[in-house]
């Protein structure tokens, strides 16, 4: 069996994988809720990776990049209740309640480990997955809104984040690219996450490297599996994703392009 994904409504879904690996690049549009039921996930961003097993309850703020492994363990599935808490549906809670925090917290991934509330609210929507009409959106705002209550009591600070409905702002673009160009985005999107429409993100970009972003983009994916290759010993097939490429033979043929050999021939061509 391959994906299966059951919607109770557009913001809270079960989801469930059994076979190989699954790999996949996202960036989050909307805060993410996730409790595991079973099976692993490895949540790879720049700087950090996280692991997550079965009775992990973590919670992803909007905007962020990340490459996510996907696993069935221990014979069972790899299988997940999501919530998306979106911009809109904050932005009406915070109208009828007071904010109990102010200072902004890290945008980070939090974990809540077997919590024991968080745990109840997201279990309680399993049986609404067996349901044959769908469910009434009053029913899907109380449980939204519940889990909302919730991550506000166990982090005082979580109104900071939550309550943020800002756009990102302008930051520095050079910074920005060292730590993610082996995320595979379009041009629009990396200028959206450095707060430049994609104008201004072209012409910054070649004041801050002297070259086009697609050019450095390539040079910098070739350089990182150049390096995992030869110096991790790892093979091409598991390197070439994490590095920004889509498919291999397009990073086989823009290795050979440009370093003159195939990635198959690293290993030998160091001996």
């Amino acid at each position: 069996m391959g994906f299966e994904t059951k919607y109770i409504t557009p913001d809270i879904k079960l989801s469930e994988y059994n076979g190989k690996p699954y790999k996949t690049e996202v960036m989050f549009e909307h805060h993410l809720l996730v409790w595991f039921i079973s099976g692993e996930t490895k949540l790879v961003q720049a700087d950090v990776t996280h692991t997550f097993t079965a009775g992990d309850i973590f919670f992803i703020p909007r905007n962020q990049l990340a490459t996510v492994i996907n696993y069935p363990k221990d014979g069972l599935p790899h299988k997940t209740v999501v919530m998306y808490i979106t911009t809109e549906r904050l932005k009406d809670f915070y109208k009828r309640h007071v904010l109990i925090g102010r200072a902004l917290p890290l945008q980070k991934v939090y974990t809540f480990r077997k919590h024991p509330l968080l745990e109840s609210c997201l279990a309680s929507v399993i049986p609404y997955f067996d349901l044959k009409e769908n469910l009434p959106e009053t029913i899907a705002a109380i449980k939204i809104e519940e889990a909302i209550s919730i991550l506000r009591s166990v982090d005082n600070q979580m109104d900071g984040l939550l309550a943020n409905f800002e756009e990102p702002g302008k930051i520095n673009l050079a910074d920005f690219m060292e730590r993610h160009y082996m995320f595979n985005m379009t041009m629009e999107r990396f200028g959206y996450l450095t707060g430049r429409s994609i104008a201004t993100f072209r012409r910054d970009f070649k004041k801050a490297f002297n070259t086009t972003p697609q050019n450095w983009l390539t040079e910098k994916r070739l350089e990182l599996a150049h390096y995992q290759i030869a110096e991790q010993q790892r093979k091409p097939i598991d390197v070439y994703f994490e590095a920004g490429f889509e498919n291999l033979s397009h990073f086989s043929y823009a290795f050979k392009k440009r370093f003159g050999y195939p990635p198959n021939e690293v290993v030998s061509r160091l001996d």
